[in-house]
This record gives C-alpha cells, sequence and structure tokens, in this order.
C-alpha cells in the first residue's frame, strides 16, 4: 500500500519512480530553448516564477536525496526541517537554466538510486520532526507528488 504524504492527490496510483523519470523528461522537453525572460515568467500574480520553481525542485532533489541516503546509512535517522524561502532566497542568483540543468542531474542521480532499492530498503523507517515517524518510501512518493504538482505550474507557465 503506497503511503500518504501531502502531495499524495498529485501522484494518485502512478507508480512513483517512473512518474519522476516522466517529471523530469517533462521539464527537460518544456524548458529546452527557453530564454531567461520565459524563465521569469509566472503561473499567477505573486506566485514563484519558473526559474524559482526550478530552483526550488532542485533544492528539493538535492534534500529528498539526501535524506534517503542518511536513511539508508545511518542508523535511527533524523532528518532535519527546511524552510523552503529561506533555501531559495539564498540562491536567488541561480539562473533557469542551471536551476534546469542542476535539477535533471540530480533527479537523474536520484532515480539511479530509486530503482535500485529493495523493498526492505524502501521499509527503512526515519524520524522527521514535523511528520514523525516515516520511511524511504514515503519520500519517493512524497518526491514524486511534489514534482507532479510543480509541473503543473510549469506546464501553464509554458502555455
Amino acid at each position: 500500500m503506497a503511503p500518504i504524504t501531502p502531495y499524495s492527490k498529485f501522484l494518485g496510483d502512478r507508480e512513483p519512480i517512473q512518474a519522476i523519470r516522466d517529471n523530469i523528461e517533462k521539464i527537460r522537453s518544456l524548458t529546452t530553448g527557453w530564454s531567461t525572460g520565459q524563465f521569469e515568467r509566472t503561473y499567477a500574480p505573486g506566485k514563484w516564477t519558473a526559474r524559482q520553481i526550478l530552483t526550488h525542485l532542485a533544492q528539493t532533489e538535492l534534500a529528498f536525496g539526501t535524506r534517503i541516503r542518511m536513511a539508508l546509512t545511518v542508523p535511527n535517522y533524523v532528518a532535519q526541517s527546511f524552510d523552503q524561502n529561506n533555501w531559495l532566497a539564498r540562491e536567488a542568483t541561480l539562473s533557469g537554466r542551471d536551476a534546469t540543468d542542476t535539477l535533471l542531474t540530480l533527479g537523474n542521480l536520484n532515480i539511479a538510486l530509486f530503482a535500485s532499492l529493495s523493498t526492505a530498503d524502501r521499509a527503512i523507517p526515519f524520524s522527521h520532526p514535523e511528520y514523525g515517524s516515516l520511511t524511504v518510501d514515503w519520500i519517493i512518493h512524497t518526491a514524486a507528488g511534489h514534482q507532479i504538482n510543480h509541473v503543473q505550474q510549469l506546464e501553464q507557465i509554458a502555455a
């Protein structure tokens, strides 16, 4: 049974690793050839620009991948929370193209790891200060749904 995450409504019954593969390819396809100006567009007033969304996605790839690697290798691992807006502010000068390239690279790195995990690996528990006891599989499902949410925003920007 799939874990319930804050992003389950976006993932639905899709297999999460294939969804991540699809998301990474969709992002590559959407943003290929975008100008600097296109990366600065937003999907609604007051919302993040495409560049900010892509930076955020790269940062969460980094965070989710690190959490999984730590859970797999550190007994009784406790994840750290992070403030996405503070993280985004720290890398506000990253270009849209660099954010995209970073996301695609980290996404492929994580896909390779996630696809190599056994059922037992995916069941490894860890703790999170906001969410309590979780598993590696919970992160994989969260990552997939989180990406879908933001891919939908990028698709609105591209339209």
